[in-house]
């Protein structure tokens, strides 16, 4: 049951980030999306977990000199009323005044997101008009069923697909140079896990 405070503030719209900020901790996952918060349930799976520990190392691996990597959760907080929580935030090191205490303050240089079944949606739709109005330059879906990764540039201010590398593609980035991996290496780590 919902306190009276939680109450009160989902029923103000638009909800601002200071409003989802003092949210009791109910051990769920909000994002708010321009001014709506959405539960984002449920819980990514253990197969989700590991591919995005996994493009988190390789990232790390060969990107941390020049980059900031970080993974979900982290508030990405795109507007007063605009907080996102990408799988995976890429922040150049010449940008890191947008970290914060709060979490991240501004437009990091690519977000990834990791689709399963019921993040589909939000992810290929909600979150791509996002990501492209508030300018992030590049935008990676990775299709864990596929084995590959969607690589969307921003253009004119909205994505295009840039690129769809597959299972034995060496992932690039003109925007992250330093990242070089394949979708091999991010699936096979969670090969043997349902999901």
């Amino acid at each position: 049951m919902k306190s009276r405070d939680e109450k009160s503030i989902l029923k103000e719209a638009p909800i601002t980030y200071d409003d989802y900020a003092q949210l009791p901790d109910d051990g769920k996952r909000y994002e708010l999306a321009n001014g709506i918060l959405e539960l984002m349930t449920p819980a990514p799976t253990p197969k989700h977990q590991v591919i995005s520990t996994k493009m988190l190392t390789m990232l790390m691996n060969s990107c941390q000199q020049e980059y900031i990597i970080l993974a979900s959760p982290i508030d990405l907080i795109l507007s007063k009323t605009e907080t996102r929580q990408p799988d995976l935030v890429v922040i150049h090191r010449n940008n890191t005044d947008i970290i914060t205490k709060r979490g991240i303050e501004g437009t990091p240089n690519l977000v990834a997101e990791i689709l399963s079944p019921h993040s589909i949606k939000r992810d290929r739709f909600d979150k791509l008009k996002a990501y492209a109005r508030f300018q992030i330059q590049e935008y990676w879906i990775i299709d864990p069923s596929n084995e590959a990764l969607e690589q969307y540039m921003l253009v004119h201010n909205n994505y295009e697909l840039s690129n769809v590398f597959g299972r034995e593609d060496t992932i690039q980035s003109e925007q992250i140079p330093c990242a070089s991996f394949t979708m091999a290496e991010i699936v096979d780590a969670a090969a043997d896990l349902p999901g």
